[in-house]
Formats: C-alpha cells, structure tokens, sequence
C-alpha cells in the first residue's frame, strides 16, 4: 500500500474544537496544518490481503474509557483502510460519542461487565465492587470480544491488541493470537515507575505500612528522589495488597514488560530520570501526550451549567477552580471547610462538585456566594482551565487533571486523595514547581484562606504561575509538527498496523 496520505484525515474533527487548538497548535499554525507533516510508513504485503486490525481494550471505570477512545479515534482516522476496534462494557460505550462520521472504520464491541441479569440484583455502585464483578469475568469475556470483533469486521482477525495498562490480561489474550500488545499507560509517570518497582519496595520496606519508614525519600529508585514512602500509592507497601486496584496495578507491572511498546501520557523532559529509566527497561517506551492535545475529542464540550459565559465576565487570573474528580471526595467535614474558605477568601470560584455531595456544604452557602462564585454538579474542565479568567486549579491531582493542569498553564493547589495523587503533588511541588499542597494534607478554612490568597494574589503564586507556563509551553511543543509525543505516535501507528508479529 502507498504511503498514507494522512495528514488531513488523522484529526480532521480538529475543526471542531477551536478552543483546544488554540490550546495545542503552536501560534499561527491552522488546524489542518498542524498534522500535515505526520510521517507514515508502509503496511507490511501481507496487508493486501488481510487489512491490521487494531482493537483496544479499554478499563471501562471512571474517565478511563473516555482518555483512550480519542487516541482509537486517531488510528481509525489515520488508517482508513484499517479495521478498529473499541472494546468496552455497555455502560463504558455508552457514554463515548457515537459511531460513524469521518471514521466508519471504528467499530464498538461490548464485553460482559460481569453483573448478574437478574432484575432482583441491580447494578450496584460501589465502585470497587463493579471492577471485582468485572474482572471475574476476564479474560473469558475478552476473548469473546475478540472474536466478536473479528466477526463484526467480516472475518479480519485481529492483528494488534492495544488496551488500557490496567487490563494485563490483554497481554494474555494477545500472546495466544501471536499479536503484539502494546499498552497504554494513563496514569503519571512517577506513580508507574513505583508500581514497577513494587517487589524491590516491598523487600526493603514489606507490606505492613512500612512502620517508622513513612518520611524516608526514595532516592534509590531513578527520578522519585523527591518522593517519600508515605506518598505512595496504596497496596504498594501498605493498605489493603488484596484490593482490586492493587492487585491489578501489580499484575501491570509484572506484565508490561512483555509489551511490543508502551505509550504514556506524557512528553518528554517532564520527568527525565525516570524517562531515562524507563527507555533503558522498554526500548519502545514511548510517551504521546499530553493526550487530549494530540487526541483532541471530536466534539466541543457541553457546558449546561454556563460556567464559560461566567467566566467571560470574570477578571485576568482571578478565578480558582476546584474539583476532585468523578470518584473520590474529601471528608464532609472538609467539604465543610473548603467552603467556608472560599467564602472567606472572597476569590471568585467554580466548584465542580457532585450533586450527592453538594448536601454537605453549610447552610446558607449558596446563597452566600451566589454573586461571588457557582457550585455545578459539572463543568467542562478543559475548557475552563483553559479560560484566561482562571488563576488557579484546587484539584485532588489526579493524573488527567494534572496533565490538563499542566497543559493549561495553571498552577495547581493540591489535596490527594487516593492512588496516584499524592506523588503527583510532590512531584508538582518539589520537582516540576507548578503547585502547591495544604499543611497537614487537610484542607481547613484558615488555610484555605491562606493558600487562595497565596496562589492568587502573592510573590509566591507568580512564581508557580511563571513555572505553570513554561510547561504548558513544552505540553504544546511536544504535539506540534516534529515534536516528541507526535513522533512517537508515529511510531506507535507504525507499530500498531503491522500485520506480523513483534520480536523484542
């Protein structure tokens, strides 16, 4: 097959998402050309007869699905006459965009989620219980999606299995099909060398809260110098080793290294030890973020609550955005105090907070601060930070939001919460320079007062601010025409369609 001329079709949804090209596109670079130059090789002969078809598997939980469809999107866009295929349960495919459009090559296939039928046992929402359900089912579901998308594509077996870092097992399934897997890591970086590093963790500090041991520093792992025990993620050296999340980032870990490559959502430069590291333990380590940069969504996102309007009116920098995400949140006792903090402050705000959660905030609250702010059960977080009236982000730091963060120019206030987050903060403070955290972890309306008025309005909130934007400035860099992360999707794509076996 001749060289793919990709370059219009790869992201030509990119029209409709001005505001996130004004965000990735380097100054004075229109749409279509900044994927002109994207480089493309040739498909192997055996193409000709049997088109790659790629299909990735995604970890159907909270904003998982959404983070790796965009990137199927891209293949689907970039090889036409490939066959894609999306693999998730039900309930994951039915909060993506739907099907068709300038992609009728990508197709949706549904796995079983493992949760009874029986109309006497709904659904049930605890999260953790629906992954246990879940993973009961696979890989046996896997496999029969496999073959369900080999039917749906008129018999073009699979070529090329790309999942989610969560879903090892897709190694599995892909070993017995004699096709590469190539994972794709979601989480941040610092977070994924230690979970590859686990065995050495737990020989040095065991599986019992590592006692006495919280403060050490983990200088003796490449790049997390700055990080301490107690920062990381739960089920490593302590909590609960039998979680599910434990369990299924240990078994990621045991298994990437089996992977043909493995693209991180990342860019190059952002952790340099670690990357050093880690290229010299994957040779096809590959990091293509940020990924909604280089993956833009094909459609502009809502925003029902009117957070954009609001914000136009808001001054320069002034706003402080929070939000702890889709699963998690603080204590309602912190709640509690959070808000008194921002009412006290007197800083204009937007809070994203869940609408079950919104009970806990203190009487009269809302009526308080109706002039000075707005509390939406959700708001579309890119498209805010990326606001000029936003001056910083009060965020759990959670990967996606970190990345969005970063990407946005917008220094981060952080209070973790779970997995990731608290070497994400660290890494934020003390490495990257772009946040901050509270004293204690715990937010109180004292210092939440403290800390707004810091990251808005003092010396040391335009030191983060400054530092904020030299990295959204190499996020931008790394997606622009001869960038990192759009060579190494490059040579992903390349990797991805070919239709014979990797040797590593």
């Amino acid at each position: 097959m001749n060289t793919w001329h990709v370059l219009v079709r790869i992201l030509s949804y990119l029209h409709s998402v001005p505001a996130l090209l004004k965000c990735a596109c380097p100054s004075g670079t229109s749409s279509a050309s900044f994927y002109r130059k994207l480089k493309l090789g040739h498909m192997s002969s055996a193409a000709a007869a049997s088109p790659p078809h790629v299909a990735f598997i995604a970890f159907p939980f909270a904003s998982h699905p959404l983070t790796l469809f965009p990137i199927a999107r891209a293949v689907a866009a970039a090889a036409p006459s490939a066959v894609v295929s999306f693999l998730a349960t039900q309930r994951a495919l039915s909060s993506l965009p739907s099907g068709g459009g300038d992609t009728p090559n990508l197709r949706y296939v549904a796995v079983a989620d493992g949760i009874p039928t029986d109309a006497a046992s709904p659904p049930p929402k605890d999260i953790l219980h629906l992954i246990k359900l879940f993973l009961s089912s696979t890989p046996g579901n896997l496999k029969q999606g496999i073959a369900a998308a080999a039917e749906a594509a008129g018999g073009v077996p699979v070529s090329c299995i790309s999942s989610d870092a969560f879903m090892w097992m897709s190694s599995d399934v892909a070993e017995e099909l004699a096709v590469p897997w190539i994972p794709l890591r979601t989480g941040s970086t610092p977070a994924f060398s230690a979970h590859l590093h686990t065995d050495l963790l737990r020989q040095k500090f065991g599986v019992e809260g590592a006692g006495g041991c919280e403060e050490e520093l983990l200088a003796f792992i490449p790049g997390l110098e700055v990080q301490r025990v107690r920062d990381l993620p739960e089920g490593i050296v302590a909590g609960d080793i039998d979680s599910p999340f434990s369990v299924l980032s240990y078994r990621m870990a045991q298994k990437i290294p089996e992977a043909a490559a493995v693209g991180l959502n990342t860019f190059e430069g952002l952790n340099p030890a670690i990357e050093a590291s880690l290229a010299s333990t994957f040779p096809r380590y590959l990091p293509i973020g940020p990924f909604h940069f280089l993956f833009p969504p094909s459609t502009v996102a809502a925003d029902p609550n009117g957070c954009l309007p609001w914000l136009d009116r808001q001054a320069p920098a002034s706003v402080v955005y929070v939000s702890f995400g889709s699963i998690f949140t603080p204590p309602p006792e912190e709640l509690g105090e959070l808000a008194e903090g921002l009412a006290a402050s007197g800083a204009p705000f937007i809070w994203s907070l869940k609408e079950a959660a919104q009970q806990f905030l203190p009487a009269g609250f809302l009526a308080r601060t109706a002039g000075q702010g707005m509390v939406v059960g959700w708001a579309p977080q890119r498209e805010v930070l990326s606001h000029a009236a936003v001056g910083g982000f009060l965020t759990h730091s959670g990967w996606n939001s970190a990345i969005e963060g970063i990407s946005a120019g917008v220094p981060m206030l952080c209070r973790p919460i779970f997995a990731d987050q608290f070497m994400n903060q660290r890494s934020m403070a003390l490495e990257w320079g772009n946040g901050t955290g509270f004293e204690g972890v715990a937010m109180s309306k004292e210092g939440v007062v403290r800390a707004l008025d810091s990251l808005l309005k003092g010396e040391e909130g335009e030191k983060l601010r400054a530092r904020a934007k030299e990295l959204k400035e190499a996020a931008i860099a790394a997606v622009a025409p001869g960038g990192s992360s759009r060579e190494n999707f490059d040579t992903l794509l390349r990797l991805m369609l070919t239709t014979q076996k990797l040797n590593n």
